[in-house]
C-alpha cells in the first residue's frame, strides 16, 4: 500500500483539543518512530502490537476521540435522566456545561416549543415555577372584568321592569270542613288597593326612609356592600337576607312569581333593582314600594294597613301613626301589639309584640328628627303609642272561623319541617287547605257556650263581677288526635287571643289524673331505701292505696322527713273548705279521694312518686313541657300549670284511647294546583304513653267523679264518661275536662282583662260572677260542656269504657284500721286567708310559704294541721249551676294562686 495515503477527515469534536489529546497519549510515541523501523510484516496492514489502526497515527486519534467522545454524550444521557427532564440539569439544562450558556460548540437538544400561556413557567424552578408572571395576571383581571360586564350587558337586557298591578293578582287560599265543605277563602293578599303617589302622607316616606333605606333620594337603587353580605351568608348557607334598599324591596315584593331564596333569584332581582333604579322615578318606587309591602294582618298596601290598625285612610294617618307601619314592616309577626301566637307562641306574644313595637316607633322618630325629616317641636308631640284596634275585621273571619284558620294556618307553618310549606308560600296563595274541624261540632259547641253566657252573665246588672268573664273550649278525637272543634271566644274580629289554643289559666285539680297515672306507671319510693336506690325499687300503686284526708296535712318527703321550702318552713295543704275526711282516722284511698277531690291525699302521693315523674306522666300524656309550671313546690300535683283546653282535652283522650297517645292536629290534606302537598295521615306517629292496664285504671277512678262525685253535672243520658273538675286559687279559674270512648272536651272559664296590649294583664276573681257565690269546675264548665257533648255525640252509637284489670299494690301510709269513707256535706268555705303571690312572680311566688299565713310554732295552726302554701285549696263547690248548691253537692278542690303569664300556653301551630 502507498506511503502517500489520504489523510482521513477529522472526526466531529476533535479539532485543537484532539490534536493535543493525541500527542500526549502512548500513541504519540508510537507516531514518533519513523516508518519502516520494523520489519514486521504488520506494518503494511497497520494492526501492529500495540494496537495501530490501518491508519497509522492518524487513525489512532480517530478512534480515541470517538471513545472519549462517547464517553461524554453517555454521561450527559446519565446526567439528564437523574436531573431533569426537560433539558434544566447541571449539564443538559441551559446553565449546565452542556447548556446554551456553556460549551455553545457542543451538540444540544432541539428548544422547547413556545405554549399560548406559558403556565407553569419554562425555565422557573421551585415556587417560582408556579407564580404566574404580571402578564398573566393583568390579563386575567381585564378577561374577568370583560366577563362580568358582558353578563351584567345580557342580564340588564333580558329583565324588565316589574309591574305592580300584577302584585295584586295572588290566589286565595280556601279552607274546607272536615265533610269537605267550604269553609272560608283568605289570605292571598286579597286585601290590597293600590294608591297614588299624592296620596300617601309626607311623614309616611319620611319615617320608611329613615328607618330602611336613608340615602333612597339620591342612591342607585342597589346597595353593593349589601348584596355582598347576602351572597356570601347564602354561599356558606347561613340565614338568608333580602335587599336591603327600598327599590330592592320593592323588586323582591312585585316579583310574586318567584319568591325563593336562591342566588339566580338574587342575581336577577340586582339586575332589575339596577334597571329599576335608572329607568323608573324615585316617586314611582316609593309608591310602589309602600303598595306592595306586607303589614301584617293580612293587609298589603299602605291602603289596607291603613284600615286594619286605624280604621281610617292612609292619607290621614299622622307622623306617629306612619312610624308604627313603619315600624311594622321590619316583620307584622313580631311588631304588631296584637301578637301572633299561632305562628310563635313563645315570641310573638302580645305583650312581646308590644315592647319591640313600642321600641322601634321610638326609635324611627328620633331617626326623623337626626335625617332633619322632623323638628324636635313636631317630635315632643308624639310621647304616647298610637293605640290600634282589633285586628280581623273581615267578616269572613268572624265567629270561630277566624279562630280555626289561625291554628289551620299556624299547624302549616310551625310544621314546616314535616309539611314543606312555609310562612311566605302560605301567604302568597293557591292552596286548599282540609281541616279537621267539624262544623256542626263547633256551632254546637258555640251554641253551648253562648247559652250559659246568656242565662248567666249579666254586665248591665253585675259589672264588677260578670265584667271580662271569657270562655274556651276544644274537642279532639282519642283515636286520631284530630281537633273536632274549638272556641276561641265571642268573635275572632273581636276578641283576639284563641281561649282554646293560649290563656294561661291554671287548670286546677284537673292535673290530679296524671299525679294517679304517675303513680300507678312508676310506682312510690320506699321510705326506708336511699334515694338513688328509691328511684330503681319501687312499688306501683293500685286506686285503692290508703292515704291522708286530714285538712292542713303536713307534707312529707318520700322518706318520711318533713318537707321545707328553701327558708326552712314547712308545707301544710289544706283541702277545700278546710274539710278533714273520714275523721278520726283521716284514711282514705285514692279512688275516693278523687271523687271527692281531696287535695292532701294527692300531694302527698305526688311527693312519694316524685314530681319530676309527675311531670313525664303529664308530659307523656300530651301536654307541652313548657306549659307546666314548677315542679319544686309539692302544690304542682294539684294544678299549678297551665296548658290549653286543646292540650288538655289531647291528654285525656290519651286515657280514653287506652293509654295511646295522637297529638293534636288540625289540617288533614293540603293541595296545590301541583297536586297533593300534605297528607297528615303520612306523618302520624301514635305512641303508647300508658299501657292500657294503667289507663283504663285512670278512666274508671275519673268515672266515679262524674258517677257520684263533683262531676255529676257532666253526667250524659245512656253514655259512660269519666272526668274531673278543677278551681283555682282566688277562684280565678274553672275547669270541667271530660271524654267518653269517641271525643275528649275541655271546658275553661276565667276572668281577664280584656286589652291584650297591657303587659300587666291579671286574672280576675269570680266571687259573685254570674249570681254565683263561687265559681267551680262542676258549674258553669261543666253546664257547657254537658250540652255540647249531648249535642256532638248525637247520632253516634253509644260506648263503654273498657274493663280496667286489678293493677298495682295496696299501699297504705298508716296501718290502721280503716273506717267507711264518707264525705262530709259542707256548704262553701270561704276564701283561704293564704296569700295570693303577684302575676309577675313566676316560680316559687307560684307557691308561698306557710309562714306567710302560719307560722311553724303557731300552736293554733298546728293543732289543725298547720298552714296552707301556695298549693292551698280555697274551697270551691261544684254541685251545679245554681247560686244555692245543695247539701249533697260534694266540695270541689283548688290549686296554687293563678299567674298570669302564658309562657306555657300552646301554639295552634305547634300541635293544630
Amino acid at each position: 500500500m502507498s506511503e502517500h495515503r489520504r489523510k482521513p477527515p477529522q472526526s466531529q469534536g476533535g479539532g485543537r483539543a484532539a490534536a493535543r489529546r493525541g500527542q500526549s497519549g502512548p500513541s504519540a510515541g508510537r507516531r514518533a518512530a519513523p516508518r519502516g523501523a520494523t520489519e514486521s510484516p504488520s506494518d503494511s496492514y497497520g494492526s501492529d502490537s500495540y494496537g495501530l489502526g490501518p491508519y497509522g497515527a492518524e487513525g489512532d486519534e480517530r478512534q480515541s476521540g470517538g471513545r472519549a467522545e462517547s464517553r461524554r454524550a453517555s454521561q450527559r444521557s446519565t446526567g439528564a435522566r437523574r436531573r431533569e427532564p426537560e433539558g434544566g440539569g447541571r449539564r443538559g439544562g441551559p446553565n449546565g456545561p452542556n447548556g446554551p450558556g456553556r460549551g455553545r460548540g457542543r451538540a444540544a437538544g432541539p428548544p422547547p416549543k413556545k405554549r399560548f400561556i406559558d403556565y407553569p413557567r419554562a425555565g422557573k424552578y421551585g415556587v417560582a415555577r408556579w407564580m404566574p408572571s404580571w402578564r398573566q395576571v393583568t390579563g386575567l383581571f381585564i378577561g374577568f372584568v370583560g366577563s362580568l360586564v358582558a353578563v351584567a350587558g345580557v342580564g340588564y337586557a333580558l329583565v324588565g321592569v316589574p309591574d305592580v298591578a300584577k302584585a295584586a293578582n295572588a290566589q286565595n287560599n280556601v279552607y274546607y270542613w272536615a265533610d269537605g265543605s267550604q269553609m272560608v277563602a283568605t289570605g292571598g293578599e286579597t286585601n290590597r288597593q293600590i294608591i297614588g303617589y299624592e296620596q300617601i302622607p309626607p311623614a309616611m316616606r319620611y319615617a320608611v326612609m329613615s328607618a330602611e333605606n336613608k340615602t333612597f333620594e339620591t342612591d342607585s337603587g342597589v346597595d353593593p356592600m349589601g348584596i355582598a353580605r347576602a351572597l356570601f351568608n347564602m354561599a356558606k348557607g347561613g340565614q338568608t337576607q333580602g335587599g336591603s334598599t327600598i327599590t330592592q324591596q320593592y323588586v323582591k315584593n312585585a316579583r310574586l312569581d318567584d319568591q325563593s331564596q336562591t342566588l339566580t333569584r338574587k342575581f336577577k332581582e340586582l339586575f332589575i333593582s339596577i334597571k329599576v333604579g335608572t329607568n323608573v322615578d324615585k316617586r314611582e318606587i316609593m309608591a310602589g314600594y309602600l303598595n306592595t309591602a306586607y303589614y301584617g294582618r293580612d293587609s298589603y298596601g299602605l291602603q289596607a294597613a291603613a284600615r286594619a290598625y286605624y280604621n281610617k285612610n292612609a292619607k290621614d294617618l299622622d307622623a306617629s301613626e306612619c312610624a308604627f307601619l313603619a315600624a311594622v314592616l321590619k316583620g307584622a309577626t313580631y311588631y304588631d301589639p296584637a301578637g301572633n301566637v299561632a305562628v310563635d307562641n313563645v315570641n310573638a306574644t302580645p305583650q312581646a309584640n308590644t315592647k319591640r313595637a313600642v321600641y322601634r316607633w321610638k326609635w324611627i322618630l328620633d331617626e326623623e328628627v337626626k335625617d332633619g325629616r322632623m323638628t324636635a317641636v313636631e317630635r315632643a308631640k308624639y310621647t304616647t303609642f298610637p293605640k290600634t284596634q282589633n285586628p280581623r275585621s273581615n267578616t269572613a273571619l268572624s265567629g270561630q272561623v277566624g279562630y280555626l284558620v289561625d291554628l289551620a294556618k299556624g299547624y302549616l307553618i310551625n310544621n314546616t319541617d314535616k309539611t314543606g310549606i312555609t310562612a311566605n308560600q302560605l301567604q302568597q296563595g293557591g292552596y286548599s287547605i282540609y281541616t279537621t274541624f267539624d262544623k256542626k261540632k263547633v256551632q254546637a259547641l258555640e251554641k253551648a257556650v253562648t247559652k250559659v253566657r246568656k242565662a248567666n252573665i249579666d254586665t248591665d246588672k253585675r259589672p264588677e263581677t260578670d265584667k271580662y268573664v271569657q270562655f274556651g273550649g276544644a274537642s279532639v278525637d282519642p283515636a286520631t288526635g284530630a281537633i273536632k272543634a274549638v272556641y276561641g271566644g265571642e268573635d275572632a274580629t273581636k276578641h283576639f287571643t284563641n281561649n282554646a289554643d293560649t290563656t294561661g289559666a291554671q287548670v286546677g285539680s284537673t292535673f290530679k289524673a296524671f299525679v294517679l297515672a304517675a303513680a300507678m306507671k312508676w310506682g312510690v319510693r320506699d321510705p326506708d331505701l336511699g334515694a338513688t336506690q328509691a328511684q330503681d325499687e319501687r312499688t306501683q300503686v293500685s286506686p285503692d292505696s290508703i292515704y291522708s284526708g286530714k285538712n292542713k296535712l303536713k307534707i312529707k318527703n318520700y322518706d318520711n322527713t318533713i318537707w321545707k321550702d328553701k327558708d326552712d318552713k314547712e308545707w301544710l295543704q289544706r283541702n277545700d273548705g278546710d274539710e278533714s275526711y273520714n275523721t278520726p282516722s283521716f284514711r282514705i284511698d285514692l279512688r275516693e279521694a278523687m271523687r271527692v277531690s281531696a287535695n292532701s291525699a294527692y300531694v302527698q302521693l305526688g311527693m312519694d312518686v316524685g314530681l319530676d315523674k309527675v311531670r313525664e306522666s303529664a308530659t307523656d300524656a300530651g301536654l307541652l313541657d313548657s306549659s307546666l309550671a314548677s315542679a319544686d313546690f309539692p302544690s304542682f300535683s294539684i294544678g299549678t300549670s297551665n296548658p290549653s283546653a286543646i292540650r288538655m282535652a289531647g291528654a285525656y283522650a290519651t286515657f280514653a284511647a287506652s293509654g295511646k297517645q295522637n297529638t293534636p292536629y288540625s289540617v288533614e290534606t293540603v293541595n296545590s294546583k301541583d297536586g297533593t302537598v300534605f297528607e297528615h295521615e303520612k306523618i302520624a306517629s301514635p305512641k303508647q304513653a300508658f299501657t292500657a292496664q294503667v289507663a283504663d285504671n285512670v278512666t274508671d277512678v275519673l268515672k266515679t267523679v262524674v258517677d257520684d262525685g263533683t262531676g255529676t253535672a257532666a253526667q250524659l243520658t245512656g253514655r259512660e264518661v269519666a272526668g274531673k273538675t278543677g278551681t283555682t286559687d282566688g277562684n280565678k279559674s274553672a275547669w270541667f275536662v271530660g271524654y267518653t270512648p269517641q271525643l275528649s272536651t275541655a271546658i275553661s272559664m276565667f276572668r281577664m282583662d280584656d286589652d291584650e296590649t297591657n303587659k300587666n294583664r291579671e286574672f280576675l276573681e269570680m266571687y259573685g260572677t254570674g249570681g254565683q257565690e263561687k265559681i267551680h269546675g262542676a258549674s258553669f264548665p261543666a253546664e257547657i260542656w254537658h250540652d255540647y257533648m249531648e249535642q256532638a255525640l248525637k247520632g253516634m252509637p253509644s260506648k263503654d269504657f273498657e274493663t280496667p284489670e286489678p293493677y298495682g299494690e295496696v299501699v297504705d301510709e298508716d296501718p290502721l284500721p280503716s273506717p267507711t269513707p264518707s264525705v262530709t256535706e259542707s256548704e262553701e268555705a270561704p276564701p283561704s286567708p293564704s296569700p295570693t303571690p303577684t302575676e309577675e312572680e313566676p316560680e316559687p311566688s307560684l307557691s308561698p310559704s306557710a309562714s306567710e299565713t302560719c307560722g311553724t310554732f303557731d300552736v293554733t295552726c298546728q293543732d289543725s294541721g298547720g298552714t296552707d302554701t301556695g298549693g292551698t285549696d280555697e274551697g270551691s263547690t261544684d254541685g251545679g249551676v245554681t247560686s244555692s248548691p245543695s247539701a249533697s253537692e260534694s266540695d270541689e278542690e283548688s290549686s296554687g294562686s293563678t299567674n298570669g303569664n302564658s309562657n306555657g300556653s300552646d301554639s295552634g301551630g305547634i300541635f293544630g
